[in-house]
């Protein structure tokens, strides 16, 4: 899973996939967001009225899926 550190550095290499994976998100969440966990389980849970553990499991579930990570050239399989 990444950490808030990996977060932060990444954030605008998939800040398009949290919007497409949580698309109530506003630019403007975005914006605020900026890499933050905490900022952006807190927004989830106003947008989607979810209760903390389920957006702590879809938060996990997100991060723990791979697709979140860009891949650097050299791990691409050929």
């Amino acid at each position: 899973m990444l950490n808030d550190d990996i977060l932060k550095g990444k954030w605008n290499e998939i800040k398009g996939e949290v919007k497409a994976k949580w698309g109530k998100l506003t630019d403007d969440d975005l914006t605020e967001i900026a890499g933050k966990q905490k900022k952006l389980m807190g927004i989830l849970q106003k947008r989607y009225g979810h209760a903390k553990e389920e957006v702590d499991r879809e938060y996990r579930d997100f991060m723990n899926s791979g697709r979140s990570v860009p891949r650097r050239h050299s791990d691409r399989v050929p």
